[in-house]
């Protein structure tokens, strides 16, 4: 049995920055695995910066998971519960994925279950090569988030 759950994964991040690109990346891989397994459940979005009219979209899924390049000292990658937050950047032209989330409750009364994942990036220079080392945590994130799904939205009777 399928999930009647509606879940959202939502990458952001420059393609034309070498590795910022992950996030996009993610979302493009995880769209042709979700419609080659029919989980008509999966939704996925992208662009280059999450926007305030996101929200919108965003508020209508169960659950979000937000995938982004980061440059933290982290693993491979790393993917954690996300809370609202109604700090407001310096820049209205990006907002953060909490800052969102906070808006999804505020403006459409709708708390989507959301998750933040990093995926470790390495190189950010203006160019669409990818370094290996990204492309290999782009996979095991990949892999991470296809048991995620299987593992909490499908189930077999």
């Amino acid at each position: 049995m399928i999930s009647n759950k509606s879940l959202l994964i939502y990458g952001f991040g420059n393609p034309g920055r070498q590795d910022d690109g992950l996030g996009i990346m993610l979302a493009e891989e995880l769209r042709a695995w979700s419609a080659e397994n029919q989980f008509a459940f999966v939704h996925t979005d992208s662009n280059y910066q999450l926007n305030l009219e996101d929200a919108a979209n965003i508020a209508g899924h169960d659950v979000v998971v937000f995938a982004d390049a980061s440059r933290e000292d982290i693993p491979d990658f790393l993917m954690e519960p996300l809370k609202p937050s109604g700090k407001v950047e310096f820049s209205m032209h990006a907002v953060s994925p909490a800052f969102v989330i906070h808006l999804c409750g505020h403006v459409f009364n709708a708390h989507p279950q959301a998750y933040l994942l990093h995926i470790k990036g390495y190189e950010w220079e203006f160019m669409a090569a990818m370094t290996e080392k990204a492309k290999s945590n782009l996979g095991l994130a990949v892999e991470h988030l296809k048991k995620f799904i299987s593992g909490n939205f499908v189930t077999f009777p």
